[in-house]
């Protein structure tokens, strides 16, 4: 279980949680305009859940990518060193 909490603070999850309502509110703009064009709204529910797991997992999976490639300036900077990858807590 500490590896998933160490992950999670690796991409900053709360910040995805956060994240989230924008990405919602344009899945909802971009329904609305279906709508309001008489085009078919099918699947609203996958599609909902799809814009769900593609927005957590490209927001993780960027902010994993930036952590790793900032692992030797951030072991450089007493503020950053901390962090999972220049702290040793995640392998690189």
């Amino acid at each position: 279980m500490s590896a998933v909490k160490n992950y999670l603070s690796l991409v900053k999850f709360s910040h995805t949680i956060f994240a989230l309502p924008f990405a919602f509110i344009g899945f909802v703009l971009g329904v609305r305009a279906q709508w309001i064009a008489q085009l078919p709204v099918e699947h609203f529910f996958l599609k909902f859940f799809l814009v769900l797991v593609c927005m957590v997992s490209a927001r993780s999976t960027a902010m994993a990518f930036n952590r790793y490639l900032d692992r030797h300036f951030d072991k450089l900077n007493p503020r950053t060193a901390i962090r999972e990858i220049p702290a040793g807590i995640i392998k690189a």
